[in-house]
């Protein structure tokens, strides 16, 4: 690549940066940056540089969330594997909390098995066994996904660039050890106020969440940047994601795991951006 290629592209993963981030200061989502960016390659070199913004401001990297693990959307994308992203000690909800109204983009919602680490994970090419040996317990899991691109109008390009189009998670409190459960048959059922929206199992996750587990570790690892012990992984979605709307309260349950609980908080009353939910 020519010094004036690397220029180039270097000025285009900035830009890509800044109109991402830019959504998030202003709380307006922003067009796509594909227009920017085109390769993997280039999506995570902007995801690094925002994720790097946010460490200089002080906030403190917690582990990473695995996205794409369904072969559904895989196909949407025109992609063949999983992307991550980098989650924060500030994106965790205590389960049963309400979340702000505002404090995600285009909110979505998906069940997922979390794992948390007692060993690191530093080979480029791990084992199941490796990765059962480094990890502590597993914890049901809600994710609200965001997106700061206007309308969900993504490619993998960027989806990788807005970290894996993060947002929060609330973790259940009742941590389970491996061997206590079956994670690729435990089934799942995510409920909106009782009323179930998005059912599925462990084997939706990439065959098995272990699996997805193990190609974020070995990815990680072969960028030097590999999991550590106390790292919280998110391994992927069980079932279809949902629409996350102001009002709603989600409660999903993962046999074997438990259930954890999120609120929504709704918008402050003649907020301009309240509506009402279309029952069928």
């Amino acid at each position: 690549m020519t010094e004036t290629a690397t220029t180039a592209n270097g000025a285009a993963i900035g830009a890509a940066a800044d109109r991402i981030l830019g959504a998030y200061r202003t709380g307006t989502p922003c067009a796509p940056v594909r227009d920017l960016i085109a390769s993997p390659a280039d999506a995570y070199a902007v995801q690094r540089r925002i994720t790097g913004h946010w460490r200089a401001e002080g906030r403190r990297p917690v582990g990473h969330k695995i996205g794409l693990t369904s072969a559904a959307v895989q196909r949407q994308l025109g992609v063949d594997s999983p992307d991550f992203g980098t989650l924060f000690a500030d994106m965790a909800v205590p389960d049963g909390a309400e979340i702000p109204a505002g404090a995600v983009l285009q909110g979505r919602a998906e069940t997922e098995v979390a794992l948390v680490l007692e060993r690191d994970l530093t080979h480029e090419r791990h084992t199941v066994a490796d990765l059962i040996r480094a990890t502590a317990f597993a914890l049901p899991a809600i994710e609200v996904a965001g997106s700061r691109i206007r309308d969900w109008d993504i490619t993998l390009a960027d989806t990788v660039a807005d970290n894996a189009s993060s947002g929060l998670y609330v973790l259940g409190n009742r941590p389970v050890p491996l061997a206590g459960v079956d994670l690729r048959l435990c089934g799942m059922v995510l409920e909106r106020r009782g009323e179930q929206v998005s059912t599925g199992t462990g084997a939706a996750c990439l065959g098995h969440p272990l699996n997805a587990a193990l190609w974020l570790a070995d990815t990680l690892a072969r960028a030097g940047d590999p999991l550590r012990a106390g790292d919280t992984v998110l391994t992927g979605a069980l079932g279809p994601m949902v629409e996350a709307v102001p009002g709603d309260v989600l409660e999903a349950r993962i046999d074997g795991l438990g259930d954890v609980r999120v609120a929504f908080a709704p918008h402050p009353a003649g907020d301009a951006g309240d509506r009402e939910r279309e029952d069928a």
